[in-house]
C-alpha cells in the first residue's frame, strides 16, 4: 500500500501475500461457514416434495361464450396452460379439491402449492404440487387430475382434459439442496474472511522496517535504531547498557 497526499494506491502483491499468509484462517472460516449452513438446512429448514400429474387437452374447436376459437390459432403451450391454470386456481375448483382430498389447507395456502407448465410446447401439461408430505402432495395432484377436467368441461364448451399419467409418491425431496447450501455457506465464509484480511491490511499503518517506510510514504531514512531486544540472553535496560559499553570500547580502540 502506498499513501500520498493526492492518491491512495494498493499493492496487489502485498494483498495477495497477506491472503496467502492467512490462508489457513480462510480455509478454517470456509469450513465453519459450510458447517453452519449444513446444520441450518439439515435441522431448521422443512424439506419439500413434488408430485406431478400429466393432463392432455384436446385440440378441437372451443367456444367461450358466443365466440368460437380454433385451437390452431392459439399457441398451445402458452394459452392453454394459462387458461386451465386460471380455472384450476379458482376458489370453486380448489375448494372442491380440498373437500375431496380431506385437506386442512386454506384456499390461499393450497393455491401457493400448485404450479403448471406445458410439456415441450405440446397439448400435454403438467400440474405439480409441492408440499412437506410426499404422500399428501401425491394425493392432491391426483385429486386435481379428477376435479379439473370436470370444471373445464363445465366452463369451456367443446374441449376436454384427460389424465395422461397419474402422480406417484416422490422418492426424494425436491428442496432444499443441502450440497448447494453447504457450498454457498463455505464460499460466504471464505469471502468474508478474505475481505476482513484485505481491510486490515489496507488500514495497517504500522511501520515495520525502513523498506516499508520508504515504499509506503516515499521518505528517506536518516538513521535506524537497532532492535536490542533480539538479544535473548539480556533483557530490558541490561541489553541497552551492554550495547552502550561495547560502543565505548570501540571508540577507545
Amino acid at each position: 500500500m502506498k499513501i500520498t497526499e493526492e492518491n491512495f494506491e494498493i499493492d496487489l502483491f502485498q494483498m495477495l501475500n497477506a491472503l496467502l499468509r492467512r490462508l489457513w484462517l480462510i480455509i478454517l472460516t470456509a469450513i465453519i461457514g459450510g458447517a453452519l449452513a449444513f446444520g441450518y438446512v439439515q435441522y431448521r429448514v422443512t424439506p419439500l416434495y413434488q408430485s406431478s400429474v400429466l393432463l392432455y387437452v384436446n385440440t378441437s374447436t372451443i367456444s367461450v361464450g358466443r365466440t368460437a376459437i380454433s385451437m390452431s390459432d392459439l399457441s398451445l403451450s402458452k394459452s392453454l396452460v394459462d387458461t386451465y391454470l386460471v380455472i384450476l386456481k379458482t376458489r370453486l375448483t380448489l375448494n372442491e379439491v380440498i373437500a375431496r382430498a380431506g385437506l386442512n389447507y386454506s384456499y390461499g395456502t393450497l393455491s401457493g402449492m400448485i404450479s403448471a407448465s406445458a410439456v415441450n410446447e405440446t397439448e400435454v401439461f403438467r400440474v405439480t404440487v409441492t408440499g412437506p408430505d410426499p404422500e399428501e402432495a401425491t394425493r392432491i395432484a391426483n385429486t386435481i387430475g379428477e376435479v379439473l377436467p370436470q370444471k373445464v368441461s363445465e366452463i369451456i364448451d367443446g374441449t376436454s382434459v384427460r389424465i395422461v399419467d397419474y402422480a406417484v409418491v416422490p422418492g426424494g425431496k425436491s428442496s432444499p439442496n443441502v450440497t448447494r447450501y453447504t457450498t454457498m455457506g463455505a464460499l460466504v465464509g471464505a469471502v468474508l474472511c478474505g475481505g476482513i484480511i484485505v481491510l486490515l491490511e489496507l488500514f495497517d499503518e504500522q511501520i515495520r522496517d525502513e523498506e516499508f517506510l520508504t515504499k509506503t510514504y516515499n521518505l528517506s531514512v536518516l538513521a535506524v535504531v537497532p532492535d536490542l531486544m533480539d538479544n535473548k540472553s539480556k533483557k530490558g535496560y541490561g541489553a541497552y547498557r551492554s550495547y552502550y559499553e561495547a560502543s565505548r570500547r570501540d571508540d577507545k580502540t
